[in-house]
């Protein structure tokens, strides 16, 4: 078999299959239906310093070649995690990475600083998609010094591997991974979603109860695509690549763009087991082109 093995940072990885967050829950959801060690790992749902309620329903909607989101990062808070969530997961056979998001700096930084002490959580994913509370709410990652602010912050507390989630919402997604690789990430993950809507024309009113929300599914694959491709010329640090994969092919055609690993998202919605899935077929197209090793085909698109 083909060597699917990657490293990002100092996260090794089996294959270079993972879950997006938000929409695997915390693993353990997944388990009467495939086994959690057949993956590279899993990116649990937004952890934040405080308990947070989310938005208003509706707040979820199937759109043509996608979905809408704006469950608005509902959890308990950190602490929560820490005591009633870590100790049920920190067994699954695989690596367990936590999405932070906060609505201040320093709110990032007290809850990394405290997921940094736990032994079987290697890596953070920092969602600075986040609107910044003290800034107007405009997000943290729509600019250079925002997103350079925050993660330079929690790399001064955070020891082990952070990932920096990019947001597609602004005019040139290289700025951003530049500023987070210049900050201390060791990687950075994209795209997040893009902003979208959806309208019920019977009743004249937005769907969302939040009028906008996150787009995501197969129809912003090529955009994320054109986007991991783009930042994979500008920074040296791994890729992580998500955005409408929903099968091998797609995970494959990332890798070629230039990222280690990819995560799914949408098509875990339809398929639960997807994801090993993926991971076999990444697997069958290396040995069916005479590859060895997955790290043959990263970044090996030929232009």
């Amino acid at each position: 078999m083909a060597d699917l093995s990657v490293k990002i940072g100092e996260l090794s990885l089996k294959n270079p299959v993972m879950t997006a967050s938000g929409t695997f829950g915390y693993g353990e959801e997944f388990a009467d239906f495939m086994d959690l060690s057949r993956i590279g790992g899993i990116i649990v749902k937004g952890t934040t310093l405080h308990k947070r309620e989310g938005n208003l329903y509706p707040r979820m909607a199937e759109v043509n070649a996608g979905m809408l989101n704006a469950v608005g990062l509902q959890n308990k808070g950190v602490d929560y995690f820490i005591e009633n969530i870590y100790p049920r997961i920190q067994s699954i056979d695989t690596n367990i990475i936590v999405n932070v998001s906060g609505s201040a700096v320093e709110d990032y930084v007290k809850t990394a600083e405290k997921i940094n002490d736990l032994v079987n959580i290697p890596a953070i994913e920092l969602n600075i998609s986040c609107p910044n509370v003290k800034q107007g709410g405009m997000a943290f990652g729509v600019t250079a010094c925002g997103a350079a602010e925050v993660v330079n912050a929690v790399r001064k507390v955070y020891k082990k591997t952070l990932i920096v989630k990019l947001s597609p919402n602004v005019t040139d997604i290289t700025e951003m991974a530049r500023a987070a690789e210049e900050n201390g990430a060791d990687s950075v993950s994209l795209i997040n979603t893009l902003l979208g809507m959806a309208i019920d024309t019977e009743r004249k009113k937005p769907v969302l109860s939040t009028i906008t929300g996150g787009f995501s599914g197969p129809a912003v694959k090529p955009v994320a695509l054109r986007m991991v491709w783009q930042v994979s010329h500008a920074v040296k640090i791994p890729i992580i690549g998500l955005g409408g994969i929903m099968n091998e092919t797609d995970a494959v055609e990332f890798l070629l763009a230039g990222a280690t690993a990819i995560q799914i998202g949408t098509a875990n919605f339809i398929d639960p087991t997807v994801s090993v899935k993926v991971a076999e077929g990444i697997e069958k197209y290396l040995r069916k082109h005479n590859h060895t090793s997955v790290q043959e085909i990263i970044g090996a698109l030929e232009i």
